[in-house]
């Protein structure tokens, strides 16, 4: 396989772009070169098979939507209360709608194993480290709540990031006066982060 990282990355992304415009089943080598704007094999030359560029495209989407060390650092000189759960809620749902196609490449790799039981079991795997970050991070920082509170916060705004993205019409006018998805993200906050 070849070693040149950048353009490894430059493949990884356009496979993005790929899976989440197409779906796991046009997500090809042949595709990926197109979108790329390479030569037909390339892509060939970087993954050995497609097991392998869907685990570096779970890989290659963690570190695209991660938070913003710098933005954290900000937030976190503030209280430890229910307005930072809130102010972390929305820069999470600030990122999906910055990198939309990130966020449906999550949702098509999550789609996708549901079909391919090494691909489940790979991407179940990164998705319960991340969980299990998030509830460490919640303890570490002092936030009120617990396991409890992130798990049911991580399903919330989960479906709210799924339905925003993907149906955004489905939301609106749902709940009168309020927005979607700013005033939703607060209310999931409100119902589900306890005050103290």
């Amino acid at each position: 396989m070849v070693s040149n990282p950048r353009r490894r990355a430059a493949l990884v992304d356009a496979a993005v772009e790929v899976l989440a415009r197409e779906g796991a089943r046009g997500l090809t080598f042949r595709a990926v070169d197109a979108e790329a704007g390479v030569p037909v094999g390339t892509a060939s030359n970087y993954f050995t098979d497609r097991d392998d560029l869907l685990r570096q495209i779970d890989a290659r989407l963690h570190e695209r939507l991660a938070p913003d060390p710098e933005m954290m650092a900000e937030l976190l000189t503030a209280p430890r209360d229910r307005a930072l759960v809130t102010a972390f809620m929305h820069d999470l749902m600030a990122r999906a709608q910055r990198d939309r196609t990130g966020y449906l490449g999550l949702m098509e790799m999550r789609l996708e194993a549901t079909r391919r039981p090494e691909l489940r079991a790979s991407y179940t795997k990164t998705v319960r480290a991340d969980l299990e970050y998030g509830m460490e991070f919640h303890r570490a920082a002092g936030l009120p709540g617990g396991a409890e509170t992130v798990t049911i916060l991580y399903l919330a705004m989960l479906g709210l990031i799924l339905e925003h993205l993907t149906l955004p019409g489905v939301l609106n006018g749902v709940l009168p006066g309020v927005s979607v998805p700013d005033d939703l993200v607060e209310r999931i906050v409100d119902t589900i982060v306890p005050r103290a």
